[in-house]
C-alpha cells in the first residue's frame, strides 16, 4: 500500500474529516489510492512520501502557485525576510510597500486591509461593507468560503448553495437567527437580484460575487450588478480569491471596466505563502475602524513579503500572458482528443483555471477512472487543471497525449455500453461536502 494511503487512514481517525481543506480529501480525487501527502514539490513536479514522482494537472495547490512550487525568486526574498525575523512587536513595513502596491494597481480604490486566508478575508469584507451600509442581509453569487455568514444560506433549505460550486455543505453549528441574512442569485441573473431587492426591501446592503469564474458574464451583466448596487446603497464586493492575478495583474474586473467596492485577493497573490488582501474605496474601508477586526498573525512578514515578491515577478516575466497560452494550450488539446474519440468532456472557465466534466453516461465514475489512469502515468489529474508557470509545452503535451490514450479506452468501453465502474480499483470519488467516517 502507498505509504499516503496508509497515512490518510490514520489520519481520518484522529483529525476530523482528515485535513484542513475539503479541496484535498483523498475522496475527492480517488477514494482508496490517491497519494495524498507529499515529500517534495518543486516547479510543477512533486514527490510522494513513496518518492513516486507526478506532474501536477490537478490545482498546483488548490490554485495558490501561479508561479510554481518551490520559486527560487520568491523562495529566496521569505528566507531573507525569515532570516531577519519574520514576527516582532513593531510592524513590517513590506505591509505599507505592499498596500501602496495593490493601490497602483486599482486606481478606484485608497484602502487596504490584510488577512491571511481567502475565506476569512470575504469574511472581513462582508463585516466592513455592513458596517459600511448599516444593512444586514447580503446578496450573493458564488462560493465565499466557510464562515457563518455564508453557511447560513443553508438554514432552512440545504439546497440554496448547491449551485455555488460546492453541494451539500450543512450548516450545523451556524446560529438560527442567520437564517435568511444571506440570499443567493445566479450568475448571469439580474433577475434574481433585482428578486432579492424587491422581497427585502431597504434590507440588503452587500452584493458578493466572483466576477468570472466559469464562464464570461453575459454582456450588460456585471454594469447592471453595478446599477443596482448603486441605486440600492448596497456595498459591492468582488471575491477574486480564486480569478486575480491569473489573466492580468490586479483583479480580472479591471478587463471588464466594472468596478466595486471592495476586491477580496488570496491564492495567487502570495505563490503558496499565506496572504489575502481586502481593497476598497476609502469611504467604505473607513468603516473597519467601526468595528473590530484584529489578529497577531495578520501582522506576520512572511505574506507580505511573498506577495511583493510574486507581483515583482508577474511584471518583469509576463506571467499571466504565459498562464493563459499555457491554459488554451490544455483547453483545446483536450476538447480535441475528446471530440477525435466521441467522448462528451466539458472544459469551461477562464484559460488559467480551467474545470473538466465528463457528460456521458457514469460522468463521475468516469471521472475517478480519468484520474486513476492518469496518476498510473505519473500525472496528478482530477476535475480542474490550474494553470502554472512552471508548465512548459513539452510537459503539456505529455499530459494530453497521455490523457488521449486514457479518453480511447473510455470510449471503448462507451461505445460497448458497459459500465467503466468494473475498471476501477477503488470507490468513485465524492462530488461535494461528505462527511468521513
Amino acid at each position: 500500500m502507498n505509504s499516503g494511503v496508509h497515512l490518510w487512514e490514520e489520519a481520518r481517525r484522529i483529525i476530523p474529516g482528515g485535513n484542513q481543506l475539503l479541496s484535498k480529501r483523498s475522496e475527492m480525487y480517488l477514494p482508496d489510492l490517491w497519494p495524498s501527502y507529499y515529500k517534495k514539490a518543486k516547479g510543477c513536479e512533486i514527490w510522494d512520501l513513496d518518492d513516486n514522482h507526478y506532474f501536477d494537472f490537478a490545482c498546483m495547490g488548490v490554485g495558490a502557485c501561479v508561479l510554481g512550487y518551490a520559486d527560487n525568486d520568491i523562495n529566496a526574498k521569505v528566507k531573507e525576510a525569515i532570516d531577519c525575523g519574520s514576527m516582532a512587536s513593531l510592524n513590517s513595513y513590506e505591509e505599507v510597500a505592499l498596500a501602496k502596491k495593490l493601490i497602483s494597481l486599482h486606481p478606484w480604490a485608497q484602502m487596504v486591509r490584510f488577512s491571511r486566508t481567502g475565506g476569512e478575508a470575504c469574511a472581513i469584507a462582508i463585516r466592513i461593507a455592513r458596517a459600511a451600509s448599516k444593512k444586514d442581509k447580503v446578496a450573493f453569487c458564488g462560493y465565499h468560503g466557510w464562515h457563518d455568514w455564508y453557511l447560513s444560506a443553508n438554514i432552512g433549505d440545504q439546497r440554496s448553495l448547491d449551485g455555488q460550486l460546492l453541494p451539500g455543505l450543512e450548516p450545523n453549528g451556524v446560529p438560527r437567527p442567520l437564517h435568511l441574512s444571506a440570499l443567493p442569485f445566479q450568475y448571469n441573473s439580474l433577475d434574481g437580484l433585482e428578486k432579492i431587492f424587491r422581497e427585502n426591501p431597504d434590507q440588503v446592503g452587500v452584493i458578493i460575487m466572483e466576477p468570472v469564474r466559469g464562464r464570461e458574464p453575459a454582456p450588460g451583466f456585471l454594469e447592471g450588478v453595478r446599477e443596482l448596487a448603486n441605486r440600492h446603497k448596497a456595498v459591492l464586493i468582488f471575491d477574486e480569491v480564486t480569478s486575480g492575478f491569473r489573466m492580468n495583474l490586479g483583479g480580472i474586473h479591471l478587463r471588464y471596466g466594472v468596478s466595486p467596492d471592495i476586491a477580496v485577493y488570496g491564492k495567487g497573490l502570495g505563490n503558496g505563502f499565506p496572504i489575502s488582501a481586502i481593497l476598497g474605496r476609502k469611504e467604505f474601508m473607513d468603516a473597519a475602524q467601526s468595528t473590530f477586526i484584529s489578529s497577531t498573525f495578520w501582522t506576520e512578514r512572511i505574506g507580505f513579503t511573498a506577495a511583493l515578491a510574486t507581483i515583482e515577478k508577474m511584471e518583469s516575466c509576463e506571467v499571466q500572458k504565459t498562464l493563459i497560452t499555457y491554459g488554451w494550450m490544455v483547453q483545446e488539446g483536450l476538447k480535441q482528443r475528446a471530440n477525435a474519440h466521441g467522448i462528451g468532456l466539458e472544459v469551461n472557465g477562464i484559460p488559467p483555471l480551467l474545470y473538466l466534466s465528463f457528460s456521458d453516461r457514469e460522468p463521475a465514475a468516469i471521472q475517478t477512472f480519468y484520474t486513476q489512469e492518469m496518476l498510473k502515468k505519473g500525472f496528478l489529474a482530477g476535475g480542474a487543471v490550474y494553470a502554472t508557470y512552471a508548465y512548459n509545452e513539452k510537459i503539456i503535451n505529455a499530459y494530453l497525449d497521455t490523457a488521449d490514450k486514457i479518453f480511447e479506452r473510455i470510449a471503448k468501453f462507451t461505445k460497448e455500453s458497459a459500465s467503466i465502474v468494473s475498471l476501477l480499483e477503488g470507490p468513485i470519488k465524492h462530488s461535494g461536502f461528505k462527511r468521513l467516517t
